[in-house]
């Protein structure tokens, strides 16, 4: 059965956490506050405990069946002796019992020990004001959204990311057209030139995300770029106390196809921007992208997860935990996207039918 940590306040005993307000752990029993470097030698006397030897026989139960027990884990909570059931990649989460914080011991040991960790800056509060502010001014969310929305859970996640470092050398060739249009009493004539474009160059890329868990969107939580990397700091378990936290379970080899993917659109997006306007179209024809001395390094980056239910449905959010910035999909009222889509076209109609009086 795997052991977990938890980080005892020496002044009231209480289970202390990181406080992403004062950037400190802090005791929520006593306030008392502790700088991170302190906390590295108990961090290390936490590691080396060993588990009391208590040796038990019992008749109770019967056997678990084969596949039943397949990715679950058991951890002890130390405080109240109460059984936290998880996965495999459960890093930290919270006691349902007695409420305290604690890390898993050994999840992120060895090779799945994180290089570094962006620690959160904003708390449970903020995420919540961020849902709200997340509604307003959404012409097309139902009306009865905002007052029957339910929230569900709001959880701070610390979300294992691979950071790819990479060099490009990339040419890619597009076609592009220019249109000129003029007009006698007779006639509207149209002239469309063609151009073939071409562009080239080395981009350097550092520190670019995937996420490695599979429970979370690959979607979404590149929606929450950018964070500010300048504020990450080398691990240290005791940043994830209060939090929950996973390992990664999409290895540094399984993301590269989706860091290749993500450097070849960005720098095809680069030399597509040093192309100058007043083209009517432009199409690429072809991308010849070559990426070389690839690297990686394991990060943890702050997530506040959000769940709501409306009518029957659920709804995931997320807000970047050093940002804020917050993404999420919402509902649709059917009835006011035809009505603004009524104005549209009828806006569309009267704008065209001027441009043929001014031809013709």
């Amino acid at each position: 059965m795997s052991q977990i940590l938890e980080y005892k306040c020496p002044c009231c005993g209480g289970a202390v956490e990181f406080n992403s307000t004062v950037q400190k752990m802090k005791c929520p029993y006593c306030d008392t506050e502790f700088e991170m470097d302190v906390l590295q030698s108990y961090n290390e006397d936490l590691q080396n405990e060993k588990p009391d030897d208590l040796n038990w026989e019992t008749q109770a139960g019967c056997e678990w069946q084969e596949g039943e027990t397949e990715g679950m884990r058991v951890y002890i909570c130390q405080s109240c002796a109460g059984e936290i059931v998880g996965d495999e990649n459960l890093g930290a989460t919270t006691c349902p019992y007695c409420g305290n914080n604690v890390v898993i011991k050994g999840q992120f040991a060895d090779a799945l020990k994180p290089d570094y960790v962006i620690p959160f800056k904003l708390d449970k509060k903020a995420a919540k004001e961020g849902l709200k502010k997340h509604l307003q001014g959404k012409r097309l969310l139902p009306k009865l959204f905002k007052d029957e929305n339910h929230l569900d859970e709001v959880k701070g996640m610390y979300v294992p990311f691979w950071l790819f470092d990479a060099e490009v050398d990339g040419h890619v060739r597009y076609r592009g057209t220019r249109v000129r249009v003029w007009g006698d009493s007779d006639y509207t004539y149209t002239e469309t030139s063609f151009y073939s474009i071409t562009r080239g160059g080395k981009v350097g890329f550092e520190r670019v995300p995937v996420d490695g868990s599979t429970r979370m969107l690959d979607e979404l939580m590149e929606s929450l770029e950018p964070y500010d990397f300048s504020e990450a700091v080398d691990f240290q378990t005791a940043y994830l106390a209060g939090y929950f936290a996973d390992k990664y379970d999409v290895s540094a080899e399984e993301s590269i196809n989706r860091a290749n993917t993500r450097i070849r659109q960005s720098t095809e997006d680069v030399l597509a921007s040093t192309i100058n306007g007043g083209y009517a179209t432009l199409v690429k024809e072809n991308s010849n992208i070559r990426i070389q001395n690839g690297k990686a390094k394991y990060a943890l980056y702050p997530v506040w997860v959000l769940q709501t239910t409306w009518q029957g449905k659920s709804y995931l959010f997320a807000m970047n935990g050093q940002t804020g910035k917050f993404v999420g999909e919402l509902p649709v009222d059917k009835g006011a996207y035809w009505k603004y889509w009524g104005m549209f076209t009828a806006g569309f109609a009267a704008v065209a039918f001027i441009i043929s009086l001014f031809f013709h």
